[in-house]
């Protein structure tokens, strides 16, 4: 059966097909594409693995056509970022208000 492995940076993407027997897992195909030789940030062994954008377990047996994505570990806690972003706005108005 068909199935894509994906793999994105900002800047570059891939996307190989590969053919694979029935009871592939997710992990199996990411390993059989070879993407994890095209791309020095891809750790299999520790990646976390989706199909069409839903976080899956490496051992997820795939079906005809699926697209399993290698996702990149996150810069930063997305909680964190809001946080800040929230207490910069909050400086900025009250210092506005004091003018």
């Amino acid at each position: 059966m068909s199935v894509e492995v994906a793999f994105a940076l900002p800047d570059k993407q891939s996307i190989v097909e590969v053919q694979v027997a029935e009871g592939t897992t997710a992990l199996e195909a990411a390993q059989q594409s070879g993407i994890a030789g095209m791309y020095e940030e891809i750790d299999l062994d520790n990646a976390k693995l989706g199909i069409f954008s839903k976080p899956v377990a490496p051992q997820q047996v795939l079906r005809e056509g699926d697209r399993v994505e290698i996702y990149r570990p996150l810069i930063a806690d997305p909680k964190e970022v809001r946080k800040a972003r929230a207490a910069r706005a909050k400086a900025r108005r009250e210092g506005k208000e004091e003018d």
